[in-house]
């Protein structure tokens, strides 16, 4: 897309652009794919973090969405979400907002693991009346947290929650260790591991006497590989909606898919260490480094120029709190680009929700006049 020069001129750098007919591309590819599985879609609305941009993220779809953080979950209720997933799991400490969203009335749900979750939200539910809806989070693949999908706790917790009140909503997983994989196939087989260990399990609690309602399964690699949903009733995934070049280096997408960019400004040359100079730290670009363990490793960012093109073989190969140095990639034969000071860059980023997490807000890049040049404010905290 053809960026209109005065729209980018007169923007501070570093900032955040994201370019919405990449957002729209992206957010009805998977929309489409979860209607031909025929599968509610539950967005994880941690990557975008903006009411402005979860309504496109939800538009035409379930009203059903997720959250990593009870700052996202009251933001969104608060602007109209009815049915919110807070997909961490609870602690005994956080009840008391999760209650406050409730009786305000978004169906906000919980995640837990343990029988020590599962009493603290019992003892809650005997305390205030209040039945909170739960799902039980399943081990697919040893990535982080979970039950395995035959363990015997899984009946303990269920009894536990139900005997004072709670509603056993259904069973979670996601297939975390999708990301170390390369290729639809490969990710496709952790798709079928997500699938089968949530139905193992809700099958166990169905059998036990629990309704179970809720199959939920999803990464975004395995969301968009996955052709066999049988048993499952809803797909979750959160980067797909502006996808980053970790997603590009296991092969989700590609790099003209990627819808966010930090827009930078040369400060600085280093000519003798072939060193270009921008704005644009880790401050601006985060920490991330999670390329680095891939076939291509892109530094702290892939360099593109003002329409978000790629220039060839230009990175950012290191970061200081504000400082970008950006250089050629190793062994390449590509000249070094001749860029002044002043000229503006845009940086494509590992991580998508990282980098977006360093910025307070969106400025859009659209082809509708209404739209370019709007600046979308973030939700920030926990």
């Amino acid at each position: 897309m053809s960026i209109s020069q005065p729209v980018l001129d007169h923007l501070e750098t570093p900032c955040l652009l994201v370019d919405l007919p990449r957002v729209e591309r992206n957010i009805h590819r998977l929309r489409r794919r979860a209607s031909e599985l025929k599968v509610d879609l539950r967005p994880h609305l941690k990557t975008v973090k903006s009411v402005d941009m979860a309504r496109m993220v939800l538009e035409g779809t379930p009203a059903k969405a997720t959250v990593s953080t009870l700052s996202e979950a009251e933001a969104f209720a608060e602007a109209g979400v009815q049915d919110i997933l807070y997909a961490v799991g609870i602690s005994p400490q956080k009840l008391d907002r999760v209650l406050t969203i409730r009786k305000k009335g978004s169906d906000v749900s919980i995640l837990l693991d343990s029988v020590a979750q599962a009493q603290a939200v019992a003892a809650k539910c005997a305390a205030t009346g209040h039945s909170f809806p739960v799902y039980i989070e399943i081990d697919c693949d040893g990535h982080r947290s979970g039950l395995a999908p035959t363990d015997p706790a899984l009946k303990t917790i269920a009894e536990i929650l139900e005997r004072d009140g709670a509603e056993v909503r259904g069973v979670l997983t996601h297939a975390g260790e999708s990301y170390g994989v390369i290729g639809t196939a490969a990710h496709a087989d952790f798709s079928e591991k997500e699938r089968a260990a949530t139905v193992q399990a809700a099958t166990l609690l169905r059998q036990a006497g629990f309704a179970c309602p809720e199959v939920s399964v999803g990464s975004t690699p395995t969301a968009h590989a996955v052709t066999d949903l049988t048993g499952v009733t809803e797909l979750r995934a959160g980067v797909y909606t502006f996808f980053d070049l970790v997603m590009a280096g296991i092969g989700v997408c590609g790099t003209d898919d990627i819808a966010l960019s930090v827009l930078t400004t040369v400060i600085g040359h280093q000519h003798d260490k072939g060193w270009i100079l921008v704005d644009a730290g880790w401050m601006a670009m985060s920490r991330d480094r999670g390329t680095a363990t891939q076939q291509v490793d892109q530094g702290y960012g892939l360099v593109c120029d003002l329409d978000g093109v790629p220039i060839a073989d230009l990175i950012v190969e290191a970061c200081n709190q504000e400082h970008g140095t950006v250089t050629l990639r190793s062994g390449s034969q590509s000249p070094l680009p001749d860029l002044p000071l002043g000229t503006r860059l845009r940086i494509l980023p590992n991580h998508a929700c990282a980098t977006a997490a360093q910025h307070n807000g969106y400025h859009l890049l659209s082809p509708d006049p209404a739209l370019h040049g709007q600046f979308w404010p973030r939700i920030s905290g926990w």
